[in-house]
């Protein structure tokens, strides 16, 4: 007895049997499926990756703790610069409107001057700098003023203060305005975007120690 031929599975969908044109078709689509949702699931195990290593580098980068603190102790510090520095520096006497969010010892570039930094932030929310250096050259004056040309001179309390009014150039920056003046071995810039009374002020308040803290 010879074996059973094997009939042909009906398809539901088309009522009948594939033809073979329409196996090989089906096959066809089946393959580009597979590839389509393989490639999909590459995609998204990628993106997973991508997100696990920036993850990862969010947590090993160092963060403050907290925020900017704009109320540095510039008169505590100054003891600590004194000393470092070896002579008196200067300790502005202003108002408790003003802040300071810096008060440390900065180095020039190129090493050779070493100067005394108050960061000051006035009361109209603008900005001051105060440098205060023993010894220093034009150079150390000009990297803090981007080499900007004097404009005028001011006399403040007896003390007479080269001006740089540099408002009107876009790129001034902190070097909008500044104030410099030299005194025996001291020679003292201010630096910022504050306006003229409030440069006044600070120049003013540091005048007469000028005279008794000059090394």
């Amino acid at each position: 007895m010879s074996p059973r031929k094997k009939e042909p599975k009906i398809v539901a969908e088309l009522g009948r049997p594939e033809t073979p044109e329409e196996t090989a078709a089906r096959k066809a689509e089946n393959s580009r499926l597979y590839r389509e949702k393989k490639t999909l699931n590459n995609l998204i195990y990628s993106m997973i990756v991508t997100l696990g290593l920036v993850a990862v580098i969010y947590l090993l980068v160092p963060r403050p703790d907290q925020e900017p603190n704009w109320n540095v102790d510039y008169a505590a510090a100054s003891q600590e610069a004194s000393s470092t520095l070896g002579y008196e520096v200067l300790v502005p006497g202003l108002p408790e409107t003003w802040r300071a969010n810096a008060a440390e010892i900065r180095n020039l570039s190129n090493g050779q001057v070493t100067s005394w930094y108050i960061g000051f932030v006035t009361p109209e929310d603008q900005f001051i700098a105060y440098n205060e250096a023993v010894n220093a050259d034009a150079t150390w004056i000009s990297q803090l003023l981007k080499d900007f040309p004097p404009t005028g001179e001011l006399t403040i309390d007896g003390q007479q203060w080269t001006i740089y009014d540099n408002r009107s150039m876009e790129d001034a920056g902190n070097a909008a305005y500044a104030m410099v003046t030299t005194f025996g071995e001291i020679t003292i810039v201010l630096h910022g975007t504050a306006s003229d009374a409030e440069f006044a002020l600070l120049a003013s308040s540091i005048t007469a120690d000028l005279v008794q803290n000059s090394p």
